[in-house]
């Protein structure tokens, strides 16, 4: 790769970092569920009317929207408003690659043997450390919540895997129209009208930005850069960046968020990170079909096939995929 594509990856691997400090902000000024509404409708209007037409079936347009940005996000929202914090999150998200190769091996056929399964049995024992170091302090349900969005994660990567997207960018701004209104009957339900009402009309600068950053930054430049990327480079060589948001996500959730990021959490990190990254970049096994590769991006968005006998045309796993997207 080029030294200004590095930086690219880089920089946009750092934007879906910062974007769980971004998510938990956010969640000060709006309710889980309308936060995540307002993120996607603001991810779709306008753009919806300036990326064409959708590229594939409308079923797959909708089983996305509802399972990525209905499922995973709501529940990543409502996990971080519980209480799990913005770096552990942006963390815990990157199980989605355990999830993502079981479910491809039910619905695929895919094969799990060798280096994939011991880094499965990595990444899962990241998931225990990870467990034991929040139930030490911090609320568990809300951590389950979490592991819930990253196994919707995981379904939505092998949908997107079925859809089989030609253009990322087009494909999440349509994704990004199906959770709207499903989210915002949710939350007058659950959150009730009038605490969306109070949310909305104390609507401030804070709020705006946060909504900016999650819905334009992250998810339109973040997909749209990330797209450009797996256009020009074969995606085992792009996949791996996204093993840094992590990294940028628990720093940045200590620097400005404050959170204090124990041993327990680095081991976590280090068991979770290298796990995906076995699982996530080994080679298929002789004889198998071509697998689902993981390097989904974080929050912010939707996934992608990256396997590296062609270039695919979506992250991960929106992930990358909010995680937060955040």
């Amino acid at each position: 790769m080029r030294p200004v594509h590095i930086a690219l990856a880089v920089l946009v691997t750092a934007v879906w970092g910062v974007n769980f400090v971004v998510i938990d902000v956010g969640l000060g000024h709006f309710p889980p569920l309308l936060f995540s509404a307002l993120r996607f409708l603001v991810a779709a209007l306008p753009a919806v009317f300036f990326v064409g037409r959708p590229k594939v079936a409308w079923k797959w347009i909708v089983a996305v929207g509802l399972v990525l940005g209905v499922a995973k996000f709501g529940l990543l929202f409502i996990g971080m408003s519980q209480g799990m914090p913005a770096g552990l999150s942006s963390l815990v998200l990157q199980i989605q690659a355990v999830f993502t190769a079981v479910v491809a091996m039910v619905v695929l056929g895919e094969r799990l043997r060798g280096v994939r399964l011991l880094g499965m049995g990595v990444a899962l024992a990241g998931i225990v450390v990870a467990a034991v170091d929040e139930g030490s302090g911090g609320p568990l349900l809300a951590f389950a919540l979490t592991v819930g969005a990253a196994a919707c994660w995981g379904v939505s990567n092998v949908l997107t895997r079925k859809a089989a997207p030609p253009d990322a960018l087009n494909f999440m701004v349509w994704v990004s129209v199906v959770p709207v209104l499903p989210l915002l009957v949710l939350s007058v339900v659950f959150e009730g009208p009038g605490r969306d009402a109070e949310a909305l009309a104390g609507f401030d600068w804070g709020g705006a930005g946060a909504l900016v950053y999650v819905a334009w930054i992250s998810t339109v430049f973040g997909f749209g850069a990330w797209g450009m990327l797996l256009r020009r480079y074969p995606a085992s060589s792009v996949a791996p960046f996204s093993l840094l948001v992590p990294v940028f996500g628990m720093s940045s959730s200590a620097v400005l968020l404050g959170e204090s990021v124990t041993p327990l959490r680095w081991c976590a990190a280090a068991l979770l990170v290298g796990g995906v990254g076995l699982t996530s970049l080994s080679r298929p096994e002789a004889g198998s079909s071509t697998p689902v590769r993981l390097g989904a991006v974080p929050e912010g968005g939707r996934p992608r096939d990256t396997s590296a006998s062609r270039t695919p045309s979506t992250p991960s796993r929106p992930a990358a995929a909010e995680r937060g997207t955040r």
